[in-house]
């Protein structure tokens, strides 16, 4: 394929040879490693309530702690891609993430580890950069599939996380070490993959498909622009940071407390209940790129308000399917039903970042650092009921549950076509250097 200095309106998935693709490889790789940072402890969680003697309460709060950074950090993130550009961006994240994920290991007691967890949440902007560097090297017309396609196949990493990290765990145990040992050595090598990560990153990716951010300066320095804060007040952008709140937090809600759930209330071994929270994760690998599939399609018939309809309705049948869960009295009811909701939470994710672009081509980094953060504050909220001494597991799912499908009925009722913003409109993003 030859070199094009605009946004590809083909995604090529079994191409390198373009900075697009290679860019878009590279991306996704990169946030799939991120969340090997971010929740390689989730599934360890088991071995670890017992050694440092965690209270569900003091779980509750690790839980909140490992999602409330990064709510700070993506919407500082989101910045930091329309000025410095997201080279530069994923770069010093992978740097400064990987020093927490490689030093958790020291923590001896509750205290130092929230500490911990909470500087490792920082890792959880990662998906914005993600998010707007697929924005940048596609089209209109296909950037809802590059994103949900870069986004789900990064999330996977959530799904395998919780399968690889209890078997590292048991290797390391084989090699003669204490389990309150292991957990802590595990940790090492999502560390270091982020040291990798952020060398390819740094050297092999571009901010755009025109050159890195820096470069267009020298040649251009009077195309710096200022970020337009007054898209605040569009209600589609909270509209679409509320249905994030569902979809995404749910899912590192999920990611943090399924193993725990698993084992309380199944009896599962922790290997076991890593294997089951780990197939939550891999519907990533299609799930929320058929949302940005499928909402595409929609948007290229119907504009931005059909694809506002399809994330209700699939809002609906993940909070219905979540419902269902909670009341699962046996392991093979609770896994069909997870694995249902799973499908319909992926797919609201995919179609929620298939609209952000289009919301405001000109910010459209300030735009996904907000939405993002959206996803962040619903998995902080809901981490107050999985603290609570007096509701259980299964009763926050089924809260949640009833949360989503009153979100359902709120986009529902938004009127997200506005001033011509319909998904099937020809601008074609530019990027963004102020």
């Amino acid at each position: 394929m030859a070199e094009t200095p605009l946004p590809l309106s083909k995604l090529n998935i079994f191409s390198i040879k373009s900075v697009q693709m290679r860019t878009f490889h590279i991306t996704w790789l990169t946030f799939f490693i991120c969340f090997f940072g971010w929740f390689g402890l989730a599934p360890l969680m088991p071995t670890i309530k017992e050694n440092l003697h965690l209270t569900k309460s003091q779980i509750g709060n690790i839980v909140i702690a490992s999602v409330s950074g990064t709510i700070i950090a993506r919407l500082v993130i989101g910045k930091l891609c329309d000025t410095w550009g997201p080279r530069k961006t994923y770069t010093a994240l992978l740097l400064i993430g990987a020093i927490p994920v490689l030093c958790v290991g020291l923590a001896k007691d509750y205290t130092s580890f929230l500490f911990f967890r909470l500087a490792i949440s920082i890792i959880g902007a990662s998906f914005v950069i993600t998010q707007f560097h697929t924005s940048v090297m596609f089209a209109s017309n296909i950037k809802g599939t590059a994103n949900a396609v870069a986004g789900g196949w990064g999330n996977l990493g959530g799904g395998v996380t919780n399968m690889v990290m209890p078997l590292l765990f048991s290797v390391i145990v084989g090699f003669g070490y204490t389990q309150q040992e292991a957990w802590r050595y595990a940790m090492i090598l999502p560390g270091g993959l982020m040291l990798v990560a952020a060398l390819l990153y740094y050297r092999f990716t571009k901010d755009t498909p025109a050159g890195n951010y820096d470069e267009m300066q020298r040649a251009q320095p009077a195309v710096r622009t200022k970020t337009d804060y007054s898209v605040l007040k569009d209600r589609r952008i909270w509209a679409l940071s509320l249905a994030y709140a569902m979809g995404f937090g749910m899912e590192i809600t999920f990611d943090n407390v399924a193993a725990l759930h698993f084992t309380q209330n199944f009896n599962l071994s922790q290997a076991a209940a890593g294997f089951w929270a780990g197939m939550f994760g891999m519907m990533n690998l299609f799930a929320r790129a058929l949302g940005g599939i499928f909402a595409d399609k929609i948007g290229r018939k119907y504009g931005i308000r059909g694809k506002g309809l399809f994330l209700a309705a699939m809002l609906l049948l993940e909070g219905i399917g979540l419902a269902l869960f909670a009341k699962a009295g046996s392991l093979p009811l609770a896994i069909v039903s997870m694995i249902s909701f799973a499908l319909f939470l992926k797919m609201v994710n995919g179609a929620t970042y298939a609209m952000t672009p289009f919301i405001n081509t000109k910010n459209v980094g300030l735009i996904s650092g907000i939405v993002g953060a959206g996803g962040n504050i619903g998995g902080m909220l809901f981490g107050f009921l999985f603290k609570s001494e007096t509701i259980s597991y299964a009763e926050a799912f089924s809260y949640i549950g009833f949360m989503v499908i009153a979100a359902a009925f709120i986009i529902l009722f938004t009127r997200f076509a506005k001033q011509r913003a319909t998904a099937s409109a020809t601008t074609t993003l530019k990027p963004i250097v102020s």
